[in-house]
């Protein structure tokens, strides 16, 4: 969940301000964490399935699963994401902070604290069809 009524991030320039929105932020973080390979999907359970009502609606929340927090120029992100089996889960995690962080830093132009990821649970596709899966060997 965005905080909406955190600090805005201001970036002054020689002809006017720049004012960037935390949801706007947030919104970034959720699109760069959810091109890492391995990620299924942000939030957990509950969250997905709020979000999926959501997106019925109005279309995907990109920023579900994630919560900023924002001081001027440096921002702390919290972010639940489900994990594809067999993915490692650290390798996702830590590509996750490093694809979040780039994204800020490039994107925004802010500073990241931090970023705590917590793995909220696991997807396994399973096989969904109906014939039974045949031994490979000699025909």
């Amino acid at each position: 969940m965005v905080d909406t009524t955190a600090f805005e991030t201001v970036a002054a320039s020689g002809t006017g301000k720049t004012v960037i929105a935390d949801s706007v932020v947030a919104k970034i973080v959720g699109i760069a964490a959810r091109e890492v390979p391995g990620v299924f999907a942000l939030g957990g359970g509950a969250v997905r399935a709020l979000g999926a009502i959501r997106d019925a609606i109005s279309g995907t929340d990109l920023s579900q699963g994630v919560s900023i927090a924002v001081d001027e120029t440096r921002v702390a992100v919290e972010i639940s994401l489900v994990v594809e089996y067999p993915h490692e889960l650290q390798k996702v995690a830590d590509d996750v902070r490093a694809a979040i962080t780039h994204a800020i830093h490039a994107i925004v132009g802010m500073q990241v604290t931090a970023v705590d990821v917590t793995v909220k649970d696991v997807h396994y596709a399973s096989n969904t069809t109906d014939e039974p899966e045949t031994p490979a060997g000699p025909a």
